[in-house]
């Protein structure tokens, strides 16, 4: 059963992340992966908040988990077009810009995640 919510939370997340990021990039453009940040922020505080909720505080299913925290969120964020956008910054002589989406990312998503158990334990 755990495949199935995690192939079901998967497809929603993969699209939750197309739609938000394509949003992002309308409203911001491409000259910087504004998309991809974005989606790893949010993913990265949700994933923080709903692991201290659904395991700790409501003690959820494996199902429900698997299929949020693995499937939605895992499909929703995205280490590897991180990755790539950064490389084809470089790639692209925009070393500065690479260098700010790297520090930004980490910083910016680990924060989010941390920030994000703390208001779970508030709930």
């Amino acid at each position: 059963m755990n495949f199935v919510a995690i192939a079901l939370g998967g497809a929603l997340g993969a699209v939750g992340r197309f739609v938000s990021s394509q949003w992002i990039y309308s409203l911001l453009g491409r000259s910087f992966p504004y998309g991809t940040l974005f989606v790893n922020f949010v993913g990265s505080f949700i994933m923080g908040f709903l692991a201290i909720v659904l395991i700790e505080r409501l003690i959820a299913g494996p199902e429900l988990r698997a299929f949020l925290l693995i499937g939605f969120l895992g499909s929703f964020t995205t280490f590897s077009t991180f990755s790539l956008e950064t490389v084809n910054l470089f790639s692209g002589g925009e070393s500065f810009k690479a260098f700010v989406n790297m520090f930004a990312s980490l910083f910016v998503c680990v924060s989010a995640c941390w920030l994000g158990m703390i208001l779970g334990r508030q709930v």
